[in-house]
């Protein structure tokens, strides 16, 4: 075993990254979009948004906690963005001869609640999501990788569909309501964790395999705001 310190460079790990905020970055401007299949209907990010805890699983279990922590921060001031460049962007005059503001606003003019509600619990979701994962790693010794994907992702969705459903709709939609909202929006993203199992065993195999590299957070600082760890663990990678 040997530490991995920040200056370790990884093949695939800045790209992983790249698609996984452009991931989040195209949830967030599908969502408003409701969508009708059969008796249910969803947001248009729920169709997207959940790969992106696929992702947070992939780079916790391949690069640990620290890359994790990475990617949830660029992924939150990417959105922080796109949602403060919509509000300015709306409220600034369209010229004269350029019909479509009403349809530009329909799209960009994001509700300041909804904004603070989204990136609050993408955050929080998110981190919960990485936190699992590490710790539910070390407890199984890097076996059962099915266990942690989808239990941490039981607990991360938990937190961010809570978050989300009560931060943008307490007092404007009743108790009863938010809870089937909450109940309902949850139980989708978890089945869509579960049934997604199968390409996730066979990301992490081949980054695994790529990189090699296995990485177990037993010395990491798990403090959101901490710098890049210097002590993570990291072993020739197998098959996980």
């Amino acid at each position: 075993m040997s530490s991995i310190t920040h200056q370790h460079r990884f093949r695939y790990l800045d790209y992983l990254i790249q698609v996984f905020v452009v991931v989040l970055l195209v949830s967030n401007l599908v969502g408003p979009k409701i969508v009708a299949i059969g008796p249910f209907r969803i947001s248009g990010a729920q169709l997207l948004f959940p790969i992106t805890y696929i992702f947070g699983d992939i780079f916790t279990e391949v690069y640990g906690y620290g890359a994790s922590r990475r990617a949830i921060w660029t992924g939150f001031f990417a959105s922080a963005l796109l949602s403060i460049m919509g509000l300015i962007t709306v409220a600034l005059p369209p010229a004269p001869d350029w019909p479509n503001q009403e349809a530009f606003a329909i799209v960009f003019q994001f509700v300041p609640r909804m904004v603070v509600a989204s990136l609050l619990a993408y955050w929080a979701g998110e981190f919960a999501n990485a936190f699992v994962m590490a710790k539910v790693k070390l407890r199984t010794k890097g076996r059962f990788l099915w266990v942690r994907t989808i239990g941490s992702t039981a607990v991360g969705q938990a937190v961010d569909t809570t978050i989300v459903m009560i931060v943008a709709f307490a007092g404007s939609l009743s108790p009863s309501l938010i809870g089937k909202l909450i109940v309902s929006g949850y139980l989708g993203k978890v089945l869509y964790e579960a049934a997604a199992t199968p390409l996730t065993y066979a990301i992490v195999n081949f980054l695994k395999r790529k990189e090699g590299v296995d990485v177990f957070d037993y010395a990491t600082d798990f403090n959101p705001f901490a710098g890049s760890p210097a002590a993570e663990v990291r072993r020739s990678a197998g098959s996980a």
